[in-house]
């Protein structure tokens, strides 16, 4: 408790959160934005004051939510993402290659209008305001490696440039359209590190043998079964083009015509009528992919692909539980306090939910919900946080002696008929990737 008391004074003062001695220390401040938030509903000024037993009145509270205050609670946040322990990664055939699976994707929510000119959203018929954090989610491990809050009108694509930077070799990257870029792929292959991500229509596509281009929509069309696969070269540029793997999947009827629903109507928003090789592609999920062929056979990378939805599921309780888009302040410094609180609160559980979960899948192959986990913690935030304010120790004891109580609770039941993602990532299947005579007429 020293030891922690001493780091984040030393933080505070630091950022000048605290310059000089005060009623409210900066341990106190730290709690109030992380664990006493988790037990809040709405995060008022008076919740938060009754939180620390009023220490400081509200209006006190309220004139400390400063440019400093946000600094303090952002390099806290960085200081836990840096501070991790040991997690053993889950063991699967399908994984057992790659040193890291990481999964980048972004969440976004509205907030107050008067924010518009700090943290605009997209306008028109979107909100004029909204906030957006992007998450490094590393699925061995269960980690969320790195997190960043920037505007909602912020393309994904912009952020794909920071990638390379986080992968190193025989990592694997798992991203959906927004971040699809070639050069940030050619960048992952000279690392010795892997991709996995949807195709991007009109990325163009070259024959690896005969250099001639590859009308992909035609091919499919006389396509017989429902998969295919080809090896292409992936870009315009003959110098940097991508040598990959490019795989489809025949999606149902139904869905096929609702992504056609949608093109549509995007299109229309623009002015314009969408391509008719857009609309034909509709029929296929289509992934390209550096990976081997040895290393994940063809039939299964769509299980692999399927991975990407975990960090959805993260989402769902970053939401739901934490309820990082629960806020109606106007001053930008209280929100990023809010949002940077309930962010270490997402890190630290997850990071124990990880470490539990990687142990009981790999001894015995059972799992343990995520989303019960984030519940039965959310349940006892207020009994944590009023003996974190006593005693250090106390705390830690009653955290493990509960956390040990709910790993019966939260079992994932074990489903024959609907198997899990790692029980999906674990099972041998028959079925083969039709070749190319095979698959066409």
């Amino acid at each position: 408790m020293v030891y922690l008391k001493k780091t984040l004074a030393t933080l505070a003062k630091k950022t000048g959160f605290i310059k000089r001695q005060n009623i409210l220390t900066a341990l106190d401040f730290l709690l109030v934005m992380t664990v006493g938030q988790l037990g809040m509903k709405h995060p008022s000024l008076a919740a938060m004051v009754d939180a620390i037993e009023s220490k400081i009145s509200r209006e006190s509270l309220h004139e400390r939510f400063t440019e400093s205050a946000a600094l303090f609670i952002e390099v806290c946040t960085q200081f836990v993402l840096r501070n991790k322990f040991q997690i053993p990664p889950l063991y699967t055939k399908l994984l057992k290659k790659f040193n890291h699976v990481f999964i980048l994707d972004s969440s976004s929510w509205d907030i107050h209008s008067k924010l518009s000119n700090v943290l605009p959203g997209s306008g028109g018929n979107a909100s004029d305001a909204n906030c957006k954090v992007q998450t490094f989610y590393e699925y061995k491990q269960g980690e969320l490696s790195f997190v960043e809050i920037m505007p909602g009108n912020t393309p994904d694509s912009k952020y794909t440039r920071q990638i390379p930077e986080k992968i190193k070799k025989n990592d694997l990257l798992l991203t959906d359209l927004g971040y699809f870029c070639l050069k940030t792929f050619q960048l992952i292959i000279q690392k010795g590190a892997f991709f996995v991500s949807r195709y991007k229509t009109g990325t163009s596509l070259w024959d690896t043998e005969t250099s001639e281009p590859v009308e992909l929509a035609k091919i499919l069309m006389r396509v017989k079964g429902n998969a295919y696969q080809m090896e292409v070269n992936m870009g315009t540029d003959k110098k940097t083009r991508i040598c990959c793997r490019l795989i489809c999947f025949r999606v149902k009827e139904e869905v096929a015509n609702q992504r056609r629903m949608r093109l549509k109507r995007e299109a229309k928003k623009k002015g314009r009528i969408p391509g008719a090789q857009s609309l034909l592609l509709a029929d296929w999920t289509i992934i390209v992919t550096n990976v081997p062929e040895k290393w994940i056979p063809s039939e299964m990378l769509w299980r692999i692909y399927s991975i990407r939805w975990q960090i959805e599921l993260l989402f769902k309780q970053m939401k739901s539980i934490v309820q990082i888009h629960r806020s109606n302040t106007e001053n930008i410094q209280r929100l990023k306090c809010e949002i940077y609180g309930k962010l270490i609160m997402a890190i630290l559980i997850n990071r124990i939910h990880g470490a539990i979960n990687s142990e009981l899948w790999n001894t015995q192959k059972r799992e343990l919900s995520m989303e019960k986990f984030y519940k039965r913690i959310q349940e006892r935030a207020f009994q944590l946080l009023e003996l974190l304010l006593t005693s250090f120790w106390k705390a830690v004891t009653y955290l493990s002696k509960e956390v040990d109580r709910l790993m019966k609770n939260c079992m994932k039941y074990q489903q024959p008929s609907r198997k899990s993602t790692l029980e999906l990532l674990e099972e041998e299947i028959d079925l083969k990737v039709e070749d190319l005579s095979a698959c066409l007429a």
